[in-house]
């Protein structure tokens, strides 16, 4: 999956989210991710997390010590 498109979906949830207090959506928002994504998703959404976060709403970042984190894929 694209960058783009994995940055887009966790912007979309973090909107959604954004409607709540901020610890009750971050929470939200992780348990979302890591109920509905896969490893391979997560994996990617980290390596954005791990260059900077980039284009992410902040809610996104603030949710990531929340987001169980997928073991680095086989070489």
């Amino acid at each position: 999956m694209s960058v783009e498109k994995i940055t887009r979906m966790a912007n979309d949830i973090a909107k959604f989210m954004e409607s709540k207090p901020h610890d009750e959506g971050a929470a939200l928002l992780a348990a979302h991710i890591n109920d509905f994504w896969d490893p391979r998703m997560r994996r990617q959404l980290f390596e954005i997390l791990d260059a900077g976060g980039a284009g992410l709403r902040p809610l996104v970042i603030d949710a990531a010590g929340a987001i169980r984190r997928p073991v680095p894929a086989a070489a």
